[in-house]
């Protein structure tokens, strides 16, 4: 479904949970940015790891969405019923030589890695099984090879970026041992089907970004443009707790009262300056002046609680 707008940008939630103040910033920043380009604003549920999928949290984020004043553009786009475009990718990966099947066991590969673990954590991966699996041994997951330059990202928000994925992560993992397609791949296959060109989200997926710019250039995709948003921490700069951050119908947030003063707070902490004469408007009108005149060269990079008016 490629798109004749210019832009398209998109909102991606994931129904782990209810929609918290991190996704409205999500959400407020992916539709300013896509309509104020005259773009579109597609919807895609990433509901992709089945087993953390909470019942009837797709549902509330939509109602939540919509009693916020939203309105997507096209058909959602659920990513548990694409399993099998997810497949073709792989194994169009597969037949070129990009990735190969993989028989370590996490166990294995944290016993012979011997480089320092990354900042978070991560193992890079020893390439034990990148020429083949030992005797023996059955593929439990796919990886795609990753090459020694490092990958350059140009992101709106926070500047340029450059990635060495062989010493962060090296070869990933594209499809897992439970079956299940990774987040990776098939992010960047649905923003290929939906003709996504902007890809505006928190900064906690920053370090997505090169391993997806990777997959692109293997499968022949076009690389949209990035942004990364600031991410909302507690006030005294810690991870908020679940009770605070949820904007949603499901934790009892008064949409009808409170939407509007939501999403002024969201568009303040991303740095837009909306006018006084808006306090008091309904979420509609109040995206309806994002639309105009959202400004990405205002978002602040540096993560900050978000100030509630109430």
């Amino acid at each position: 479904m490629h798109n004749k707008h210019s832009v398209a940008g998109r909102f991606a939630p994931s129904p782990t949970g209810a929609l918290h103040l991190g996704s409205l910033v999500a959400a407020v920043g992916s539709y300013g940015a896509a309509k104020r380009s005259g773009g579109l604003w597609l919807l895609r549920m990433e509901d992709l790891d089945t087993p953390r999928v909470v019942k009837g949290m797709a549902d509330d984020i939509l109602r939540t969405l919509e009693a916020l004043g939203f309105a997507w553009d096209g058909e959602i786009m659920w990513q548990s019923r694409r399993t099998e475009a997810y497949q073709a990718a792989l194994d169009r990966l597969l037949a070129a030589g990009d990735a190969y099947p993989c028989g370590c066991s996490r166990a294995e590969i944290a016993r012979v890695a011997s480089a320092p673990h990354t900042g978070d954590g991560e193992v890079p991966y020893p390439n034990l099984c990148r020429h083949g699996l030992a005797a023996g041994k059955d593929a439990r997951s796919y990886r795609v090879k990753v090459g020694a330059e490092p990958i350059t990202v140009h992101d709106l928000v926070m500047g340029e970026q450059r990635y060495d994925l062989a010493r962060i992560c090296g070869d990933f993992v594209v499809k897992r041992a439970d079956g299940l397609f990774a987040y990776q791949l098939a992010v960047v296959v649905d923003d290929a089907e939906q003709g996504v060109t902007q890809v505006v989200r928190g900064s906690d997926l920053l370090s997505s970004s090169p391993r997806q710019v990777h997959l692109q250039r293997l499968l022949g995709y076009e690389t949209p443009v990035y942004a990364h948003l600031p991410l909302v921490t507690a006030p005294g700069g810690g991870k908020l707790s679940k009770r605070d951050n949820a904007v949603s119908l499901a934790a009892g947030r008064n949409l009808a009262a409170d939407g509007g003063l939501l999403l002024l707070a969201a568009l303040r902490f991303l740095g837009q300056h909306p006018p006084v004469s808006l306090e008091g408007a309904s979420g509609r009108e109040i995206l309806a002046w994002t639309a105009d005149y959202f400004d990405l060269s205002l978002v602040p990079t540096r993560s900050a609680p978000l100030v509630l008016p109430f």
